[in-house]
């Protein structure tokens, strides 16, 4: 892990250095509020890979001492011998866990404040094609969303009824303003339907408010991360009731905070069944073989990831599936250990 963390820190400082200089961040910033939310961030997300690696890494040198084989000799039987790698296994997971749903948000929190304030600006990205139902039976479209400008643009508002259109507003642009939580509608036009003679209203300009903000549009994806999980619970809620597309992407993100911890069992189970089995390779091909593995999973991950969040695969199914197929394969791997 300090090897792993090392390495990725000095990269980062290489590819980031000339944007410390330029954004004149204090060094003690860089180094609290930056690097080591870095390594927090990190080192709970590959966790359970480097577990995996490193129990591969010590069962291997103690099978190819014989130890294992002398272990099994005494009449000690291979499950008992798996017992503290569990326990071990039970105390890393459930810190993990905790991390991952309450700790780690907040060092997110702090980590992205920094980027946003020395980086990378958040108004720099750009949000395309919203949909909200702000309230029950008012819907509003938005094409696309500037944040530095505080400007919607191609604005749209209907309101419905019983199944039936009553208002219908369309708009060039729209221009929020935070401090009186008032929008500008530019070159506009809204309609009253239902009465018995509609009416019809246009316009250059127009301030009104609405019960929307410009945050309901323009929340960047990458802040769910920010937020722990009970909060991602309620805020996943608030969006399937929104009608919002990206529901898919805070799901990924909430389960995954449950399943990459768990996956330590699964993978510790298939190292250390690995690993007891002395081979001509030795060491070496025990490792080898360890990181093709962990490569699978990895890739596996990705793959049901990106058929959760782009093709419509149930998300709750995309993040467990790399669990079950590889718990699975642990199982039959922990069948033909040495017994």
């Amino acid at each position: 892990m300090a090897l792993l963390m090392a390495i990725s820190v000095i990269f980062d400082i290489s590819e980031k250095i000339d944007d410390f200089i330029e954004s004149n961040a204090p060094l003690s910033k860089i180094i609290i509020q930056y690097y080591l939310n870095f390594i927090v961030y990190y080192s709970n997300l590959f966790a359970s890979l480097l577990i995996f690696i490193a129990v591969i890494l010590f069962t291997s040198r103690m099978s190819q001492l014989t130890e294992i084989v002398a272990i099994l000799s005494s009449g000690v039987s291979f499950n008992r011998m798996l017992r503290p790698f569990m326990v071990s296994a039970t105390i890393l997971a459930f810190i993990s866990l905790v991390f991952n749903h309450f700790v780690v948000p907040v060092s997110n929190k702090t980590l992205n404040d920094f980027k946003y304030t020395y980086l990378d600006s958040r108004d720099n990205y750009q949000v395309h094609n919203v949909h909200r139902e702000i309230e029950k039976g008012t819907i509003v479209f938005v094409e696309s969303v500037a944040p530095a400008e505080r400007i919607a643009f191609k604005f749209s508002m209907e309101k419905w009824k019983e199944g039936k259109l009553t208002y219908k507003l369309i708009c060039d642009r729209a221009v929020y303003d935070s401090v009186n939580s008032r929008w500008t509608l530019h070159n506009y036009y809204e309609r009253y339907l239902g009465q018995e003679k509609d009416k019809i209203n246009k316009g250059f300009l127009k301030d009104t408010t609405l019960k929307v903000t410009l945050g309901d549009f323009a929340l960047d994806v990458s802040s769910i991360v920010e937020m722990n999980s009970l909060e991602l619970i309620k805020y996943i809620d608030q969006e399937r009731q929104k009608g919002s597309d990206k529901v898919p992407f805070y799901e990924v993100e909430l389960h995954q905070r449950t399943s990459l911890p768990l996956a330590t069992y699964i993978l510790t189970l298939m190292a250390a069944s690995i690993a007891s089995r002395k081979v001509r390779g030795g060491i070496g091909l025990h490792i080898a073989s360890g990181i093709v593995i962990a490569l699978l999973y990895i890739f596996f991950m990705k793959v049901t990831v990106v058929a959760a969040t782009h093709a419509g695969f149930n998300p709750l199914l995309a993040v467990w599936l790399p669990n079950i197929v590889f718990g699975v394969a642990s199982f039959m791997v922990y069948q033909r250990a040495p017994k």
